[in-house]
């Protein structure tokens, strides 16, 4: 599967937002927003004449590279949230959130999502049980994240844990540490989807064009 491998920093910049793809970092001083808010490249500080397009597509984007996704990817996520009942934009971050590799960030195995696909890749992930190494898993209310026995001792696991408080934890998952295990409370909750603050609805518009 193709994906972004360069500097995830330029991609905050980009989206002018901390997507914190790149963990504690983007809670410091050291985060590139703070030390270069500006896009990147050789005109990234000369005025640029923003179209309804362009607003579009960087509301796309900024959700599409915070999710660490590609295209074909995304675009198979949004059309699966097209065919749900309800509203086709809440549908489409719900579907993102459900994701077990951002259910893992969400619930402090890991300092950013990038971080959370490579633990769920490598198989260190229980879901009810049974093993599962795929991110894209959609997990449901009721389910249990669990780490793996033999990687409870991971150093980076744990330093994740001991500082998930300065992070947050949303309301629909909850944290047993000591068990080194989450329970998935209830669907993911709107008003806490927001950091960036997402638009859905430009999504929306630009996919129905």
């Amino acid at each position: 599967m193709a994906r972004y491998t360069g500097p995830v920093c330029r991609l905050c910049r980009r989206e002018n937002a901390k997507l914190f793809l790149k963990g504690d970092r983007c809670h410091t001083d050291k985060c590139s927003i703070e030390r270069r808010n500006y896009a990147p490249g050789q005109h990234g500080q000369g005025r640029t004449k923003v179209t309804d397009y362009g607003t579009q597509l960087r509301a796309k984007q900024k959700v599409k590279r915070t999710y660490g996704l590609v295209e074909k990817q995304f675009r198979a996520t949004f059309d699966k949230a097209d065919r749900m009942k309800g509203v086709t934009g809440e549908n489409l971050l719900m579907l993102l959130e459900r994701r077990l590799d951002s259910m893992v960030y969400r619930m402090g195995f890991a300092t950013s999502r990038n971080e959370a696909r490579l633990l769920v890749r490598q198989g260190h992930f229980l879901v009810n049980g049974r093993k599962v190494n795929i991110p894209s898993y959609l997990v449901r209310v009721g389910d249990v994240v669990e780490l793996k026995e033999k990687s409870r001792k991971i150093v980076r696991i744990n330093e994740a844990l001991d500082g998930v408080m300065r992070r947050g934890i949303p309301s629909w998952v909850e944290l047993e540490r000591d068990a080194f295990k989450g329970t998935v409370k209830t669907l993911p909750v709107r008003e806490e989807m927001t950091t960036p603050e997402f638009q859905e609805h430009l999504i929306v518009e630009l996919y129905s064009k």
